[in-house]
């Protein structure tokens, strides 16, 4: 392999980790109602289809942005022909007053701020090649997505250095758990370039409050660096405490005469908030000139393209849907979300507190046979390949407790999550029956399937990457 890049050899970017190899398996044997019904359920993709049918309404009533047609004339040659990776002015400035609508207008955006990137993926790796050198480093609290091993390093040669948060206290950041991960950058020699939080967190599904987020501003302000803000799951957010954007408490503090109002950058997508993560829409937004300029350049190697723009002008400029849009989707997610809390209740299965995202945050400490890594990893196995539900383990989020799982609601229909529950119910029966959880721990004699080949291929702390949902 000589004849190729150390890049293109490595092994770094995660394919064989264990979220990704969850994966190979549910695409061998996915479940259908009809076709495969004893197929594995798809748990570990976190993408909104509960408000299709909203989009598909919108598409029915007006046809002609579909068709690439204004006023009744096609306009598909100037489409085709446009490549300005400023993108059309009509689609930023539907996508900001979005933005502004979905965080209660409280804040406005600048589309002179805006660069529009190929998804939320493409922006945090520009944000990175913008912000740091090769061998720096970015503080992120964990748990976190853990696709951010792949988009934030593989290319950029960025480091990520942990801000370890706990069950203690939910999981919130605190300036103890921020100084001590300074202090480990430190040490490791590596200098700080800032802080990138996702708000809401995936995977939490909760959304950093008032004084975290003041927190956070007055941390990057002390050590001079940067706070990337990932709000992509805003738009989700349906049930109190609601939804505060970092540039709400930048505005409150009056930063925007001071240095840090440049040094506050947001990830914006319709990833989540309108569920397309096929159609590639993701923004970065910075108040610092240099960045916008330089961000500009760079999606020139990611381009959205000028149909979807043209498409998705029409469709957010459209203030009477976006309205009920919004509005309709987020009571959906709450229905939904609820039916998955209560019937992992059901099944002795506790959750954390969370008020948006596509996923819960599910406590399953008590099922493992140890507190260890060791152990989840011999638990997360069991759901897949034995109860047939392809769900993240903790560990890939570089959770520092063992015994926390990502469980997605979004991605499927309510008789496949009442499905899923019921099988993950009756597993929790057996499971303890046969003494395999903590509490039983003595009985170590019962009988084990063989596993696959590619579980044995797994470390105890394998750290994954999840395909680009983002």
């Amino acid at each position: 392999m000589r004849h190729l890049s150390t890049k293109a050899t490595c092994n770094s970017h995660g394919q064989d980790s264990s979220y990704f190899l969850g994966w190979e398996e549910y695409e061998k044997n996915p479940y259908d109602e009809v076709q495969n019904p004893k197929g594995i359920i798809q748990m570990g993709l976190a993408e909104n289809q509960l408000s299709f049918d909203l989009l598909e309404l919108w598409l029915e009533k007006n046809p002609e942005p579909a068709g690439f047609k204004r006023d009744g004339k096609s306009i598909f040659r100037e489409l085709a022909l446009f490549q300005d990776y400023h993108g059309l002015p009509a689609f930023k400035k539907a996508l900001v007053e979005f933005m502004a609508e979905i965080r209660g207008n409280r804040v406005s955006f600048d589309p002179n701020h805006m660069v529009l990137t190929a998804g939320a993926t493409s922006a945090n790796e520009t944000l990175m090649f913008c912000l740091a050198e090769p061998g720096e480093a970015f503080l992120l609290p964990t748990p976190y997505y853990p696709g951010f091993d792949r988009d934030l390093k593989w290319r950029t040669g960025v480091e990520i250095v942990p801000i370890h948060c706990t069950s203690s206290n939910d999981f919130q950041i605190t300036e103890t758990a921020l100084e001590a991960a300074y202090h480990e950058a430190q040490q490791r020699n590596l200098r700080v370039k800032g802080v990138l939080v996702t708000n809401p967190s995936n995977p939490l599904g909760t959304t950093l409050s008032r004084s975290e987020l003041n927190l956070l501003i007055s941390f990057i302000t002390t050590k001079g660096i940067h706070l990337i803000s990932d709000e992509i799951y805003s738009g989700t957010v349906f049930s109190s405490p609601g939804f505060v954007s970092v540039m709400e408490v930048l505005k409150d503090r009056n930063c925007d005469e001071t240095e840090v109002w440049d040094r506050v950058h947001i990830v914006n997508s319709l990833s989540k908030d309108l569920g397309l993560p096929g159609f590639r829409v993701g923004a970065i937004y910075s108040n610092d000139d240099m960045v916008v300029a330089a961000a500009t350049k760079m999606s020139s190697f990611g381009l959205m393209s000028s149909q979807t723009q043209y498409l998705l002008s029409a469709l957010l400029s459209d203030k009477k849907f976006t309205k009920n849009y919004i509005s309709e989707n987020q009571k959906r997610l709450k229905k939904r979300q609820n039916m998955l809390v209560m019937g992992l209740k059901r099944a002795g299965i506790s959750c954390l507190k969370s008020n948006a995202g596509l996923f819960c945050w599910v406590n399953m400490r008590h099922l493992l046979r140890s507190d260890t890594f060791e152990a989840e990893m011999e638990l997360w196995k069991k759901i897949v390949y034995d109860v047939r539900l392809n769900i993240s383990p903790g560990s890939s989020c570089h959770c520092t407790e063992p015994g926390w799982f990502r469980v997605c609601f979004a991605n499927m229909t309510e008789e496949t999550l009442d499905l899923a529950i019921q099988r993950l119910k009756d597993f929790v029966v057996e499971h303890t029956a046969n003494g395999h959880s903590k509490s039983n721990n003595s009985s170590k004699n019962s009988k084990r399937k063989l596993l696959p080949k590619w579980v044995l291929r797994l470390s105890s702390r394998d750290r994954d990457h999840e395909p680009d949902e983002r």
